[in-house]
């Protein structure tokens, strides 16, 4: 099982069917068969057999659902278990040490250690993120996350973009120390620009971390998800 474990938190396994279904669901909250088949353009068996396979290993868990007049309808979720495929990066470990450094130094050490991490994380977007037009600005970005184990996408709202974060590597951390939230936010200032407006938290008990952004460049979009 260790074994299993391992190689289902590797940056491989999300680009597997499998794994493609298990990071949709988390975003969905919940899909039948059909559902997903119809966004992966596979046949509704082929998707079942996946998650024979995630039901078997404690991932997904089905129950019916009535959505209308016949019979109910079987739909797919995580289980509390899906939640050690996604990245965890210590969390209980680096509240451990962040708390110790604000009782022995201050909450300003702990700013300060933020602040450097913001600077290395939007340099490194700098690298990735350099389109001229704005939506295609916050698609590089959105896959930039994607890449470091965030279940990310955006759709387009009145005059800007709202990116939706529906996991948090961090989440747990950022309850205690929510310092930690500059990072992402400093990020968006520095590659998309404009207005932003943090309206939803993971940390806080919300359903996705989201942020409206709305680039000075931006001239129109129209209503979508991406």
């Amino acid at each position: 099982m260790l074994g299993y474990r391992q190689e289902m938190q590797g940056e491989r396994f999300f680009k597997t069917t499998r794994g493609k279904i298990v990071a949709e669901l988390r975003r969905l909250g919940s899909a039948s068969a059909a559902d997903l088949a119809g966004l992966f353009g596979l046949s509704p068996n082929a998707v079942r057999q996946q998650l024979v396979v995630l039901e078997r290993d404690g991932i997904v868990a089905e129950r019916p659902v009535r959505r209308g007049p016949t019979k109910p309808t079987l739909e797919f979720s995580l289980t509390r278990e899906a939640d050690s495929l996604f990245p965890q990066r210590y969390d209980r470990l680096l509240s451990s040490v962040l708390r110790e450094v604000r009782l022995q130094y201050g909450a300003s050490a702990v700013g300060q250690i933020f602040d450097s991490i913001s600077d290395r994380a939007v340099a490194r977007a700098k690298r990735s993120v350099t389109a001229e037009r704005p939506e295609e600005r916050v698609a590089q970005l959105t896959e930039l996350l994607r890449h470091d184990g965030v279940v990310a996408e955006y759709s387009l709202i009145d005059g800007g973009f709202a990116l939706h974060e529906h996991n948090c590597p961090y989440s747990t951390v950022a309850k205690e120390h929510p310092e930690m939230c500059q990072v992402v936010h400093h990020m968006i200032d520095e590659t998309i620009g404009g207005a932003m407006q943090q309206t939803e938290s993971l940390a806080t008990g919300g359903t996705e971390c989201r942020f409206e952004m709305k680039p000075a460049d931006i001239e129109h979009v129209s209503a979508g998800v991406k």
